[in-house]
């Protein structure tokens, strides 16, 4: 008899429509409206299957026992470029209505007629999520009005200037409070304050405090928090006076108050944390012995932040062994110690680490803890940069089956690179770069680690020929093996199962043969860098597949033949390095296409012809064709709109004709290098309008006539008598996103100019000039 009395109310109220009521349809139909209009873009809502079920629509949610929306998510759905008021009214129909979510809209405001009362008719309403919009601080008084509201995130928005807690009064049942990432220089709260009781949860990060002692102490305001966000302020102090009221959070649960300029060592009271589970005090000045610290007595800890300090931090971890529930612990660039006690040495912990970084600590000579050897969950290891000695640790992938990413780089192990006998299937990142490790890269290794997305060991001594187990890598996005003693070609299987490579880098080692055979799958390549080896033959057609390929890098090989022509047609090359080989003929005039290059380096080979003069990339910045034998005039067309070329440098060619013809237009060029030619005329007064150069290289030309005296008046002036300002460096850089993060690399590139009759090399940094 009740369902049915329910049942009959809820007819007589708006009727039902296969789920959902007729008058909140509309409602949300009239909302779908009004965002179009603005230009925002919701959802096809009524289209469809479903059509009249608004409960199925998206981002839409609605109660199971009553049919009512009590749930709208309209996040993001602003694409318009201006901001734009909001008609609050538009949500009067869901007075059931317990969840709200406008984030990300570029909302100003409410229209101010009808907010206030629209508001406070929601009385079910319970989260409000505000953030990423343009409101300022009058969204206070609207919000004030929803006295139901649990949770209430006004991040990302134009609060600014000084604000008192108790504009929040109305709110007795606020338990959540977001309002990081505005200017709110200062945070109110009267002595004594005894409002919002409820408060669990304060973010207030990145919000510009001028005082932060202050708000430090006025945190006992709020005896009810267990989490606390203070992140990316202006913290300075950390003294026991001024953490008297944040210390008396005794229930507090989270903290976090990483990157603020805090000094000196970590309070006492901190160890009244008793229930602390996650604190974060990386990127401060903290100082002092983590031993002697209260972080020894927070036994309930499950993550510890406490990278980018100054902090002392025994190696072995011991002061934590007690830590049972200790999960997470990252502390790079502290300084790291031995303090290794022989009674404790062998001592398994109480703890489980999943994850663990202590790279970039100072110090030298240490072995791998001991406790490592007693973790059998780890996920995550980063102990790079710590200078330990011994070998591979063979030993850490057979006890952890789930580790995912492991990095020992520049740790000075060394001995042979082995492998676990059984396969490791959860390792997707291994980086062991810059060691000492010797003898051949297991040939094993592509069926050991299945499962790898990166694998770097560069810089090492290794030697020997590349496994073709390497094409057993199926999700292979990153592979460096540059700077070794490898030898042989590169094997087929490689280039054929490694489908989902990205990077491949064999630079620098002793590798021969030609590039690659025509079975070749390789056609994810965005970057592939062969430099510095012994490849002979012509660039492979092969690589016309790479459609995606941004840099190339074949110098200081033995190369052959022309360049070829469908090189053009890799649009996306940004990066052509090929020097110091010995390829011929014309550059080809598909390089016009190359609208998206940033760096041409095809010096010291025998490059002949002219260069096109469509050659004019704008996005292109250095140029570097010396030690050819092009010969003609440069045309006014080449180079033309290229405002972004700092470096040019024809040296060493056969060029004849005026400068004046081409230079206008280079307003960025900083370097430009013309010595062993045949230019002729006069110095061009152009030159003067070159306000960034800084070098400037004509020697050994057939030019005549006085050096235009406006010279004095640009850079190159300033440069002579302030080589300081030379200091442009140039490197390129790449990064590839994977599963963990991404991956950069970055090479340098250099060229060579000429004083007095003598030849110097430019890499990075030029550090006189003479004329």
């Amino acid at each position: 008899m009740v369902i049915m009395f329910v049942l009959l109310l809820i007819i007589l109220e708006g009727g039902w429509s296969e789920g959902c009521l007729d008058h909140e349809r509309f409602a949300l139909l009239r909302l779908n409206r009004f965002f179009n209009d603005t230009g925002s873009y919701l959802y096809n809502w009524g289209d469809g299957e479903g059509a009249t079920d608004c409960c199925q629509w998206e981002m839409v949610e609605c109660s199971n026992t009553t049919g009512r929306v009590i749930a709208l998510d309209l996040s993001g759905t602003y694409s318009g470029e201006y901001s734009w008021y909001l008609n609050a009214s538009l949500f009067t129909p869901f007075q059931q209505l317990e969840s709200l979510a406008l984030r990300g809209n570029n909302i100003t405001g409410f229209v101010e007629n009808e907010a206030l009362e629209t508001l406070s008719r929601l009385s079910n309403l319970t989260i409000l999520d505000l953030s990423d919009n343009l409101f300022n601080n009058s969204i206070l008084s609207f919000v004030a009005r929803l006295s139901s509201l649990t949770s209430l995130d006004l991040s990302y928005n134009g609060l600014e200037g000084s604000i008192n807690i108790k504009e929040f009064d109305s709110l007795s049942n606020l338990e959540e409070l977001d309002m990081s990432h505005n200017e709110i220089d200062n945070l109110e709260v009267p002595q004594g304050y005894r409002g919002l009781r409820k408060l669990k949860s304060l973010y207030l990060s990145n919000v510009g405090v001028r005082d932060g002692s202050k708000l430090l102490q006025s945190m006992g305001s709020f005896p009810s928090l267990n989490t606390l966000y203070l992140k990316d302020n202006n913290f300075t102090d950390i003294a026991t006076t001024t953490t008297q009221g944040l210390c008396s959070l005794v229930h507090l649960q989270v903290l976090n108050i990483a990157y603020n300029d805090l000094r000196g060592s970590l309070p006492w009271c901190l160890a009244n944390m008793t229930s602390l589970r996650i604190l974060d005090v990386s990127s401060n000045q903290l100082t002092g012995s983590i031993s002697s610290s209260p972080l020894v007595h927070l036994t309930s800890i499950e993550e510890l932040y406490l990278s980018n300090n100054h902090f002392q931090i025994p190696i072995s971890l011991e002061p934590f062994f007690n830590h049972s529930r200790l999960k997470s612990f990252y502390a790079d660039n502290n300084e790291i110690n031995a303090e290794i006690t022989q009674s404790h040495s062998l001592t398994a912990p109480n703890f489980q680490l999943s994850r663990l970084s202590l790279s970039s600590g100072y110090g030298d000579g240490f072995i791998f803890p001991k406790f490592l050897y007693h973790q059998h969950d780890l996920e995550y290891v980063d102990l790079s940069h710590i200078k330990m000695n011994g070998e591979f640790p063979t030993w850490l992938l057979e006890n952890n089956t789930k580790l995912r990413q492991l990095s020992l780089v520049n740790d000075s192990l060394g001995g042979p690179f082995q492998l676990p006998i059984h396969s490791h299937k959860r390792l997707g990142m291994l980086d062991i770069s810059n060691n000492n490790f010797r003898g051949h890269i297991p040939v094993e290794i592509g069926d050991v680690l299945p499962s790898l997305f990166s694998l770097n060991i560069s810089m090492n001594a290794l030697d020997g020929s590349i496994p073709s187990s390497f094409g057993n890598m199926k999700f292979l996005q990153i592979l460096d093996l540059s700077n070794n003693h490898l030898t042989g070609e590169i094997p087929e299987h490689l280039v054929v199962g490694c489908v989902n490579l990205e990077s491949l880098a064999l630079s620098n080692n002793s590798l021969e043969g030609h590039m690659f055979s025509r079975n070749f799958n390789l056609t994810n390549l965005r970057w592939l860098q062969l430099e510095g080896n012994h490849f002979v033959g012509e660039i492979p057609q092969s690589l016309s597949k790479c459609f995606v390929l941004e840099g190339l890098f074949l110098n200081n090989n033995s190369l052959s033949g022309k360049i070829p022509r469908w090189l053009g047609n890799l649009t996306r090359l940004q990066h052509i390095m090929m020097p110091k080989n010995h390829l011929e003929g014309p550059i080809p005039v598909e390089f016009c296409q190359l609208d998206w290059l940033q760096i041409l380096d095809i010096s010291d080979n025998n490059i002949s012809g002219s260069l096109p003069s469509c050659f004019h990339p704008l996005s292109v910045e250095q140029v570097h064709l010396s030690k050819n034998m092009l010969h003609g005039q440069l045309k006014r067309g080449t180079f033309f709109n290229s405002y972004s070329l700092v470096t040019l440098d024809l040296s060493y060619n056969r060029l004849n004709g005026n400068i004046s013809d081409w230079v206008d237009g280079l307003s960025q060029l900083s370097h430009l290098i013309l010595g062993h030619n045949n230019l002729e005329g006069e110095v061009p007064v152009q030159l003067c309008k070159l306000n960034q150069l800084q070098l400037l290289d004509l020697s050994n030309n057939s030019l005549h006539g006085s050096i235009p005296l406006c010279l004095d008046n640009t850079t190159l002036h300033e440069s002579y008598n302030n080589s300081s300002s030379l200091d442009k460096q140039f490197e390129i850089s790449f990064s590839i996103e994977g599963p963990q993060g991404d991956v950069e690399k970055k090479i340098r590139e250099n060229f060579e100019f000429t004083t007095k009759n003598i030849a110097y090399i430019y890499q990075g940094k030029v550090l006189s000039l003479l004329s």
